[in-house]
């Protein structure tokens, strides 16, 4: 990974790019680069809190803005071969001046024989002007491989002495993958601070440092739940393939050496509260693993290229704290308006064009949960063989659905009891979905506290049923358009009777 990245920095420099922008948070890491690229060049170092300082030792040299020190520097490139590297310099990258000046370096470097400047800008946040959007170039630093991951552990463990076997070694490099090796070695250091050893137990301190990053980054939300496989009543194919997954990112590792290919998750259509979101977050419980949220709308930036670039953290993001479910919801409204005519923006294309090639090609432990209510807003590309494992609708729940969550929510506010007439609830709630019924139950629960009574009954449910205008109702013309257009298209059910009828 190293020597690669040096070979094409190297040759980005010899090419005569004149502005390369370094997506990077590791600035020792990027330090490291363009020392072993530098030879005879001068490197005369930016940094936005103390000015000029000595590339070498890090010391301030001067103390002065960003202009002063571009103007300061930019004719040494007359003199000899020079590295201009500008750190965090990301909220200057709107001023005129600093435009101007950048583009006459790098107009100079291009065009003028007698000159030889390269500048890098090296920041975690990518922020490019329209006016040096053709001058710059965007150098990704590769993160290590899961099998560089391994020999920075068993290196670790060498020095230390410590003793792991080669199985618990795979296993950790496995929850490492989307980290970068200084950050591998710090969680490192502080699990053998912690407990003077190194085995498969500290995937648990892995994956809390890695919470760490999500909420530090803004692009992604992780999300806490209490809901399980169970609380979700009916859809038994939905769950049933969801436990077979399961059992495969349970041991995941074993899986993927047995042959098993990494599941790449899948896309829930269908009628709205009818318990996708839900399936999210039992998927979730399910697979033992944290569940991260992705709003695209909340991705889109002013400047060019910032909105592919915020896409390309969450998804950076997503992968780091993998094993995970990535639940997108409503996937359909992210990406309203792609083929067909939509009138999609240009920028909302590039978002989805960059998501479906990582969809396509991602081979890590980031399973996504894809929810959508209106499929005729779906992008044709989504549903194409490849992009998830499996497509499944939800219908609105039938007599048993309805029954079982009756039960669920009444046996959750503890109100369950045998002298209910569930048969009479489940014909009174045809129509109704799986959030109907949990708002008839409040209704009646709190009409039966407020009564002064102990026991909720038939009565009370009835009472709170006919106070209820259900989906159906209330979306009529929806519905029928959903279905008339799902009609259309091969869906497995994710109930067993919608499969049977």
């Amino acid at each position: 990974m190293r020597r690669t990245s040096e070979n094409l920095l190297a040759s980005y420099v010899d090419a005569l790019r004149p502005i390369i922008y370094i997506n990077h948070s590791d600035f020792v890491e990027v330090d490291r680069i363009l020392r072993s690229i530098a030879g005879e060049a001068r490197v005369a170092e930016f940094n936005n809190t103390l000015g000029m300082v000595d590339f070498s030792d890090k010391h301030p040299l001067r103390e002065c803005g960003l202009e002063s020190f571009l103007r300061l520097v930019r004719e040494d490139g007359f003199e000899r071969r020079i590295f201009i590297l500008l750190k965090d310099v990301h909220n200057s990258m709107n001023d005129d001046r600093i435009i101007a000046l950048l583009k006459r370096i790098a107009e100079d470097n291009m065009y003028r024989e007698d000159y030889y400047a390269t500048v890098f800008i090296v920041s975690s946040k990518t922020v490019i002007p329209t006016e040096l959007e053709n001058l710059i170039t965007v150098f990704d630093i590769p993160l290590p491989t899961f099998d560089e991951i391994e020999a920075i552990i068993k290196s670790f463990t060498n020095d230390l002495e410590i003793v792991v076997s080669p199985d618990a070694v795979s296993d950790i490099a496995r929850s490492f993958i989307g980290l970068s090796e200084f950050q591998v070695r710090q969680i490192l250091n502080i699990a053998y601070q912690d407990g003077g050893y190194i085995d498969a137990g500290d995937k648990r301190l892995i994956l809390k440092e890695k919470e760490q990053f999500i909420k530090k980054s803004g692009m992604v939300e992780l999300v806490n739940f209490k809901d399980n496989i169970d609380d979700i009543g009916g859809l038994e194919n939905l769950k049933e393939w969801l436990k077979q997954k399961a059992k495969i990112f349970m041991d995941i590792d074993r899986a993927i050496r047995f042959g098993v290919d990494v599941p790449k998750g899948i896309m829930i259509i269908g009628m709205p509260g009818c318990g996708k979101s839900l399936a999210s977050k039992a998927a979730a419980s399910l697979f033992d693993v944290p569940l991260v949220r992705l709003d695209v709308g909340r991705l889109f930036g002013k400047y060019v290229g910032e909105s592919e670039e915020n896409m390309r953290r969450a998804l950076a993001l997503s992968e780091a704290v993998s094993p995970c479910v990535l639940w997108i919801d409503e996937i359909e409204k992210a990406f309203a308006g792609i083929g067909g005519g939509g009138g999609a923006s240009d920028v909302t294309t590039r978002l989805f064009g960059q998501f479906l090639t990582w969809m396509q090609e991602k081979e890590n432990t980031v399973f996504v949960m894809a929810t959508a209510n209106d499929i005729s807003r779906i992008p044709a590309e989504f549903l194409r063989k490849g992009r998830f494992d499996e497509l499944f609708f939800v219908d609105l729940p039938n007599g048993e659905e309805r029954r079982r969550i009756l039960e669920i929510h009444l046996k959750k506010r503890r109100k369950w009891n045998r002298e209910i007439d569930s048969i009479s609830i489940i014909k009174e709630t045809e129509g109704f979905n799986g959030a109907d019924i949990e708002a008839v139950v409040k209704d009646a629960v709190e009409a039966a506290f407020i009564g002064g009574r102990e026991k909720l009954t038939t009565e009370d449910l009835l009472a709170a049923i006919k106070n209820t205008k259900s989906i159906s109702v209330t979306l009529k013309e929806k519905i029928s358009a959903i279905r008339e257009t799902l009609g259309k298209i091969d869906i497995k059910p994710a109930s067993k009777a919608a499969e049977e009828n």
